[in-house]
């Protein structure tokens, strides 16, 4: 910055650090100082792109966020929902609620059970508000008729999007970078398309795209994940039906 006659502004300037707790707790100083002597201390948390990151890459403040302003739009659909027709209420909610639920939400993959039921709590009260079903009525068949995905199910179809696009096309880049196609072998099942999964020594590593991106789509039905034609070089093209749900 200084070689492009650039100043850092310390008061709009954010210092993160992400580490486990044990790791953090280790940690004897926590600012940055910079070239005029100026520190910046350690943020408990920092936006970016509309995400709260903490230090944990828990999402837990970013989840309460997020569920403060679907509640807020799910409250103001129940108060209109009687002038409206089933029609309009479901794009309604798509479009206030569900894109909210849906941005980013490959970032949730692995969370806790207890961060993931909050995030279905917002999808299930936002089915009763559209459909104007009673709260203690069961859910899972209201979704259904929705032609709703849970929110797991929705995280996972998100990585399994990505991955199938990024293989097709291979863009964007840094995320076919981390996808590695398993060579052809004599048996059976290596003639379909498996990815390699790197091993990880730690179980948040299991969040990591180069994980969960094979864990998922070596899981899939083999008839998803049959080849077409590869070609010797370039990117990877598989067949229509690959990877869709």
């Amino acid at each position: 910055m200084t070689s492009n006659f650039l100043t850092l502004n310390p008061s709009k300037t954010e210092f993160l650090l992400i580490g486990l707790p044990q790791q953090l707790t280790k940690l004897t100083h926590t600012h940055l100082t910079l070239s005029d002597n100026n520190k910046i201390s350690v943020a408990p948390s920092a936006r970016n792109l509309g995400i709260t990151f903490d230090s944990n890459l828990s999402f837990k403040q970013h989840i309460g966020y997020l569920s403060r302003s679907c509640f807020y739009h799910i409250r103001n659909l129940r108060r209109i929902r009687s002038t409206l027709d089933f029609d309009t209420a479901r794009i309604i909610a798509a479009s206030l609620v569900h894109s909210k639920l849906n941005y980013c939400n490959s970032l949730y993959y692995n969370l806790p059970v207890s961060q993931i039921n909050r995030l279905q709590m917002i999808q299930n009260s936002l089915a009763r508000a559209v459909t104007n079903t009673p709260k203690f009525y069961h859910i899972t068949p209201v979704l259904k008729s929705l032609h709703w995905l849970k929110i797991q199910q929705r995280i996972e179809y998100k990585i399994i999007s990505l991955t199938f696009t990024a293989l097709q096309n291979h863009e964007p880049r840094y995320i076919a970078a981390k996808l590695n196609i398993r060579p052809n072998g004599s048996t059976r099942s290596s003639s379909f398309v498996t990815l390699q999964r790197p091993s990880v020594k730690l179980e948040t590593g299991k969040r990591s795209l180069s994980f969960a991106a094979p864990f998922l789509c070596n899981a899939l039905p083999n008839i998803l994940r049959q080849p077409a034609a590869i070609p010797q070089s370039g990117p990877l093209h598989l067949t229509r039906s690959s990877f869709h749900r």
